[in-house]
């Protein structure tokens, strides 16, 4: 069926005149009856009988008249849908992260993204960085947030922010009461570190190396969480993300160090796949992750 003929059959059928469907349609009179007939051999069915004044719809043309509304009630739906997805007014947007990005940073991004866009429909899981570059792959997830570029084909990584990485220590501890902790002074202290293999551990310890230094572990964890418990309670200090810490500073109940020539950033990557075009859902989150 041409779409064509079909739309000049539903402004016929609307207005129930050749002439009046011709001037709603910008058309010639002529060009209106010609696609109208056209319509009718194709079919092989009248769908309209002409009156002196006017047009009478057939029951094939009744029928055709209900089918017509329906379908460009859909293209019209559509173009609409098509619109809204563009503007970000609706759409599904799915986002990974590694713990400490999607514990303690990605949440509040996520807020002020649900509050500029409440028709996305949004879902966010937390996964070790491999995991991710998976679901990228397969297309499970639109967008990977990670403190290291994975290694993995088809994923296309770059920095979006640096997380500072942060000396703490428990209130009462006597670091905790100097204005500046020279870094000796700081790895002279027990230490509470991340299990053999976490990448920040590698970092850190990276970075002491290059000045000369090296820490005295007096306990391992698993996770930031246990850490920030273990150094709560006096057990050592710890140098861990700055984005893991900011409500415990903030009410005290964790000490952060001014460590002197402790200047350790660790760079946040932005994961995506390579050569698929982003929705116009995820490309807002991209450019709100990098807004400061």
């Amino acid at each position: 069926m041409n779409f064509n003929h079909l739309a000049i059959f539903q402004a016929v059928a609307k207005e129930l005149s050749v002439s009046r469907a011709a001037d709603r349609l910008l058309v010639s009179q002529p060009a209106v009856s010609k696609q109208l007939a056209q319509l009718e051999r194709s079919l092989k069915s009248k769908l309209v009988d002409r009156l002196p004044r006017g047009v009478r719809l057939t029951a094939s043309g009744e029928l055709l008249a209900g089918y017509a509304r329906r379908i460009f009630a859909l293209a019209d739906e559509a173009k609409r849908a098509m619109g809204e997805l563009a503007g970000v007014e609706r759409g599904r947007l799915a986002v990974a992260a590694t713990p400490t990005i999607g514990v303690y940073w990605l949440p509040a991004v996520l807020v002020k993204y649900r509050r500029a866009y409440p028709g996305v429909e949004m879902r966010m899981e937390i996964h070790p960085t491999p995991t991710i570059a998976r679901f990228l792959v397969e297309g499970t997830v639109d967008v990977g947030l990670a403190e290291s570029p994975p290694d993995a084909e088809g994923i296309e990584a770059s920095v979006f922010m640096k997380d500072q990485m942060t000396a703490i220590a428990s209130p009462h501890h006597p670091l905790a009461r100097r204005r500046r902790v020279s870094l000796e002074d700081l790895c002279r202290e027990p230490f509470v570190v991340r299990e053999v293999g976490s990448g920040s551990k590698s970092l850190i310890e990276r970075a002491l190396l290059e000045r000369g230094l090296k820490v005295d572990p007096v306990m391992s964890l698993g996770s930031t969480e246990a850490i920030k418990r273990a150094v709560m309670e006096g057990v050592g200090v710890a140098i861990v993300s700055g984005l893991a810490v900011g409500m415990e500073v903030a009410t005290g109940k964790l000490a952060a160090l001014k460590v002197k020539g402790l200047a350790v950033q660790r760079p946040c990557y932005l994961l995506q796949a390579r050569g698929r075009t982003p929705s116009a859902a995820t490309t807002a989150l991209i450019a709100m992750l990098k807004t400061p």
